[in-house]
């Protein structure tokens, strides 16, 4: 009988494999020129496992970031239910820069990309909208507030987005040898320190 374990884990293999070639070809190519037959060549699959696993290629490329947001919204809600939203957020975060720092660094390389696809951009902007909602739904339950009456998981949800395209806008220049992963710990910093949560 076969390891249903395994199973799972040469099929996230998979996945990783067809994301991981989807990045390198649209920086090598530019995201114009890359075709799904291309991915899965690169990653050694046929074209017809890798729509087995998205749809076209920018659902590739696009992966890595979507699956760190909906990590991230899985870790606010398994947090202890006493701390804030933005202890929540920030224990959070320092977990996820530990054990994922290459996520961090690929989410980067998917955002650079986007300002040279506007078709990327679109689909950015549809599953931004989508997930968006999903994060300020956790942050909102955190907070004890209303998501469709309170403005704070709304600011704070945009803080954090905000913050990360902050880190990664330095990152392109900073000559003080600080990494992604160091600038997005500064930014959330930054953030605790002037948002603070509403009274209940």
């Amino acid at each position: 009988m076969s390891d249903p374990g395994l199973r799972e884990r040469k099929k996230a293999a998979t996945r990783a494999a067809l994301t991981d070639a989807a990045i390198q070809l649209a920086q090598e190519r530019g995201v114009e020129h890359v075709t799904a037959e291309a991915i899965a060549d690169a990653a050694g699959v046929s074209p017809r496992t890798f729509h087995n696993y998205f749809a076209n290629k920018d659902e590739a490329i696009l992966a890595a970031m979507w699956d760190f947001v909906r990590e991230v919204v899985a870790a606010l809600r398994a947090r202890p239910a006493e701390e804030s939203a933005m202890e929540a957020i920030r224990h959070v975060a320092d977990e996820l820069i530990a054990t994922s720092a290459d996520s961090v660094d690929k989410i980067a390389t998917r955002m650079r990309l986007m300002d040279t696809s506007p078709t990327l951009s679109s689909r950015h902007d549809a599953l931004k909208e989508e997930l968006g909602r999903s994060v300020v739904e956790a942050l909102a339950e955190r907070s004890g507030t209303d998501p469709d009456q309170d403005l704070y998981p709304h600011l704070l949800a945009t803080g954090l987005h905000a913050g990360l395209l902050a880190a990664i806008d330095v990152s392109r220049t900073d000559k003080t040898g600080r990494r992604l992963a160091d600038l997005l710990t500064e930014a959330f910093d930054q953030l605790a320190a002037g948002l603070r949560e509403p009274l209940r």
